[in-house]
């Protein structure tokens, strides 16, 4: 019963999420990280798990993607897809379509060429 209640209260959520989503197409919203999973790369509209490593902040949608940021170098990174040069998550610029798709950026002038394919 306790975890239809949880499921019910996290779908009401995401359904109040999706009504203040803006509605932004061909080109990406600047987002701020703490709205960020970092291994799923989708935006959320409420704060994400804080995860520290090596001084550094990433951020994860729950206890398994924060194990796969402190397990997995690899997941910390990502590529810019503008330079095509890897960034560390935890650094980068981070922008997010209007389907929540997210993505990492070396700078803001990279965030603002790139165009997703609507």
């Amino acid at each position: 019963m306790r975890s239809r209640r949880n499921f019910l209260l996290a779908a009401g959520s995401a359904l109040a999420a999706l009504a203040q989503q803006p509605a932004k197409t061909g080109s990406l919203e600047r987002v701020d990280p703490k709205y960020v999973c970092f291994v799923t790369k989708y935006r959320f509209y409420t704060r994400q798990l804080s995860v520290a490593v090596a001084g550094k902040t990433y951020y994860g949608c729950g206890n398994m993607c924060r194990a796969k940021l402190k397990g997995d170098a690899s997941q910390r990174s990502d590529i810019d897809p503008v330079s095509g040069q890897k960034v560390d998550k935890a650094t980068a610029v981070v922008g997010a379509d209007s389907q929540g798709n997210v993505y990492f950026f070396e700078n803001v002038e990279n965030l603002k060429k790139y165009k997703p394919a609507l």
